[in-house]
C-alpha cells in the first residue's frame, strides 16, 4: 500500500495555491491531527517521500509544502527571509487548517518550525525539529576571520551577473550535488538516483540561479535560543549523531532543557547524518508517531 501511496505522492497528488500572487506547491495525505512537514535548504514536498505516507497511515493528516522559491513553487526574485517563509506557513495554516497543528521540520525547517511554534502559540500543538538549522545562513560573528572572507567571495560570485549563472550551473549538476549529498548522508546507499532528481529538477526552473543567490546573501534570522525562551508548547527535537552541517553539538541547548525537565524530548540518532528522515525513515517514523501519540493534541 505504502509503495502504491509514494507512486501517487511522486506523480500526481499536488495541489496549487495562490499565495501573494505567487503559485504554491503543497500536497495533502490522510485524515486525523493535522501535521505540517517544513523541508530544508534546497529540499521539497518530495524528501518527505518516506514520511507522509507512514505518518497519514498514523491517523494524521499530513500537509507538506514547498516553500516560495524551492521545490515546484514559485521563484520570483524578492528578499527572501525566514520570517518570509514564516508568514507563508501562518497563512496557509489559516487558509487549509485552522484547528492546532504540529510542525514538523528539516534544517531551516526545523527553525521555521521553531519560529511558528514560538511566535504562534495559538495556532500550534508542538514542534518536530530534525537538525534543526542555527540560521538561514552563518552570522559574520559566528565565522573566523579567514572563512568570513571566503564566505563573502562565495556570496559576491553568485550575486554576480558575469560569473554567478556560470558558478550555479556548475553546483547543481548531478555529480556535484550527489557529491554533496555523500558528505551530509551518513549511508551512501540513500542517495539515490530519485533524491538527486528532487533536488536537481527545481534548479532547472525560471530564476533558480537569482533565488539561490537571493536566499544564500539573506538574513540569519533568530537563533534557536531566542525562541526558545518564548515556546509554550512541547517539542521533539531528532538529531542524526553523524551530521557534519549542524553537529550534534548545537543540539545542547536542546539537550539541557530535555534534561532540566521541560517539555522537551531529544532523542540522536546514530549513524546518521543531516536529513535522518529521509537517510532512516525506519527509525524516525516510529519517533515521531510514539511522540504524538502520548502528546494527545
Amino acid at each position: 500500500m505504502i509503495n502504491q501511496e509514494l507512486e501517487t505522492l511522486n506523480h500526481w497528488q499536488k495541489h496549487n495555491w495562490l499565495w501573494q500572487g505567487h503559485q504554491i506547491k503543497y500536497t495533502v495525505w490522510g485524515s486525523g491531527k493535522p501535521l505540517v512537514l517544513v523541508h530544508g535548504f534546497g529540499a521539497s514536498i518530495g524528501h518527505w517521500r518516506h514520511n507522509i505516507p507512514v505518518l497519514a497511515e498514523g491517523g494524521y493528516q499530513v500537509f507538506a509544502v514547498d516553500l516560495l522559491g524551492f521545490g515546484g513553487s514559485d521563484k520570483p526574485i524578492l528578499d527572501y527571509s525566514l520570517e518570509l517563509w514564516q508568514n507563508l506557513l501562518v497563512d496557509f495554516w489559516r487558509e487549509h487548517i485552522q484547528q492546532p497543528t504540529v510542525f514538523v521540520g528539516n534544517s531551516i525547517g526545523a527553525l521555521l518550525s521553531l519560529m511558528v511554534v514560538a511566535n504562534h502559540p495559538e495556532i500550534s500543538a508542538g514542534g518536530i525539529l530534525i537538525n534543526c538549522a542555527g540560521g538561514l545562513n552563518h552570522r559574520p560573528d559566528e565565522l573566523n576571520l579567514p572563512l568570513r572572507l571566503v564566505m563573502q567571495g562565495f556570496n559576491k560570485l553568485v550575486k554576480s551577473q558575469l560569473l554567478g549563472g556560470f558558478f550555479f550551473n556548475q553546483i547543481r549538476q548531478k555529480k556535484r550535488l550527489r557529491q554533496t549529498l555523500l558528505q551530509v548522508y551518513r549511508n551512501p546507499s540513500a542517495v539515490t538516483d530519485e533524491l538527486i532528481e528532487i533536488i536537481y529538477t527545481p534548479t532547472c526552473d525560471r530564476n533558480a540561479q537569482q533565488v539561490f543567490a537571493k536566499i544564500t546573501s539573506a538574513p540569519a534570522g533568530p537563533t534557536p535560543l531566542e525562541l526558545l525562551s518564548k515556546v509554550e508548547r512541547s517539542l521533539l527535537v531528532l538529531w542524526g549523531a553523524d551530521d557534519p552541517w549542524t553537529p550534534i553539538a548545537g543540539g545542547k541547548i536542546f539537550q539541557n532543557l530535555a534534561e532540566s525537565g521541560k517539555s522537551v524530548k531529544f532523542t540522536e540518532i546514530p549513524n546518521a547524518g543531516h536529513c535522518p528522515h529521509d537517510e532512516c525513515p525506519d527509525i524516525v517514523n516510529p519517533l515521531i508517531l510514539d511522540w504524538l501519540n502520548v502528546l494527545q493534541y
